[in-house]
């Protein structure tokens, strides 16, 4: 027994210990271009998952038309493009140095199938360690609300939404 509690001891100490040393030593990777940490991906997501699911409006306070989305497009314009890219355009040079890398919300899916609570919550209060800044101190919640339902819907956006976005530049 005397082995057990001491084998215990010893590990809830040096585990702590050797995950201290490996951070003040500087052999954790902490440049965007280097390498995940060990369960940093899953660890992170598990984190943003729960967060979300906990926190998310279930519902959006306001009901999606085109004025919605084009006023969501000059938001996105002007807060959004600059990392996650425009439609039909090559991802901005700024996205190729970031780490983890900002979606490019245009290309495959983006976002279109979450919930769009879910992508109001991440404008609003940001993401840690991700280079996504919270926008709840600089936009309007109604401003919040365009942008997560342009997103959200970026797959079913008239025509008019569409070409505003295709035929913006990506602000520098």
């Amino acid at each position: 027994m005397k082995n057990f509690i001491l084998g215990l001891i010893l590990g809830l100490v040096l585990i702590p210990a050797g995950v201290y040393l490996y951070f003040v030593s500087g052999m954790a990777p902490v440049a965007t271009a280097a390498p995940a940490m060990p369960f940093e991906r899953t660890l992170a997501h598990k984190a943003l998952d729960a967060r979300v699911e906990k926190e998310a409006p279930k519902t959006a306070t306001m009901a999606a038309d085109e004025s919605l989305y084009l006023g969501g497009a000059q938001i996105y314009i002007h807060n959004c493009a600059l990392c996650h890219g425009l439609p039909n355009q090559a991802p901005p040079p700024i996205a190729k140095g970031e780490f983890p890398r900002p979606p490019q919300l245009w290309r495959g899916h983006g976002v279109t199938d979450d919930p769009p609570g879910e992508t109001y919550w991440k404008v609003a209060n940001g993401i840690r360690l991700s280079g996504m800044p919270a926008y709840k101190q600089s936009l309007a919640e109604a401003q919040l609300w365009q942008v997560s339902l342009l997103l959200a819907n970026a797959d079913k956006l008239p025509d008019t939404v569409k070409a505003t976005l295709a035929n913006a530049q990506v602000p520098q």
